[in-house]
């Protein structure tokens, strides 16, 4: 643990049991268009004559990533920006496919992000109600869990009848978290969902990723808030340029790349 390395052939605990295995990962981006000049009106011009087909990109974002993840274990992904943290927890949630290589989890596993899909013309309560549909909880599940989810998220009295639209990026972020950790998830993949999150959400929802890693499967952290990882991870992943460049503990992991880095 803790010295750089690659890809290669995953290595099991046969002592554990592992929940996620990414297994000589490798994820290719195909961008068209790429490169072009002019403004998209001169852009379509030139379609609609023949000239100057759009041209294709590939971006190797993941490049051989190994490793394996045992059930109960919170995991922290860090890097600089572009290094391949999203795509690798998108990767995981089987959202994008393997060029080569392979990601096997044990369970569904569930994305929470940023961007999580709520729809802002509904209104809070709306959206608990449709986000705990779709991770499969049954309405009377749904309506057992609803205070619960209000009281988590923090929410303003009178907030949850508005419609999303209305609400700031922190009260957002902190209604995703709570309707996502309403549910025990076999794999939990949280990308910078924290991040607008105060100092005293950010406790709650530590103690509830200690909870979900108690009652199932693993977490999956990618935060730009150090502190926010290595407080609730116990371990750390530190990908650089799509590759694998230090696995181990958070203290130890998180220290070498806040001096590689100059934080």
């Amino acid at each position: 643990m803790g010295a750089p390395r690659t890809g290669g052939p995953v290595r099991i605990d046969p002592d554990r049991e592992p929940i996620v295995v990414v297994d000589d990962l490798h994820i290719i981006y195909r961008v068209f268009g790429a490169g072009g000049k002019g403004n998209a009106a001169s852009a379509f011009s030139r379609v609609l004559r023949r000239e100057g087909r759009p041209s294709m990109t590939e971006v190797h974002a993941i490049k051989g990533l190994s490793f394996v993840v045992y059930r109960g274990e919170a995991v922290g992904i860090i890097g600089t920006n572009g290094s391949g943290k999203s795509t690798l927890l998108k990767a995981i949630a089987g959202l994008l496919p393997p060029h080569s290589g392979g990601v096997y989890t044990d369970g569904q596993p569930s994305l929470l992000g940023v961007n999580a899909a709520l729809m802002k013309d509904l209104t809070g309560e709306r959206n608990i109600v449709l986000g705990c549909l779709a991770m499969g909880m049954s309405p009377q599940e749904t309506k057992a869990k609803y205070k619960e989810i209000v009281d988590f998220a923090g929410l303003k009295e009178g907030f949850i009848q508005y419609p999303m639209r209305t609400y700031s990026s922190g009260m957002g972020a902190r209604l995703r978290f709570a309707i996502a950790a309403a549910k025990t998830h076999d794999v939990l993949l949280i990308d910078e969902a924290l991040a607008t999150g105060d100092a005293k959400f950010k406790v709650k929802s530590k103690r509830r990723i200690e909870e979900l890693r108690r009652e199932a499967g693993a977490v999956f952290l990618v935060a730009h808030q150090l502190d926010v990882v290595k407080e609730t991870c116990d371990r750390v992943i530190w990908i650089d340029e799509g590759r694998m460049h230090m696995d181990g503990d958070p203290a130890e992991v998180i220290a070498a790349y806040t001096e590689a880095s100059g934080k």
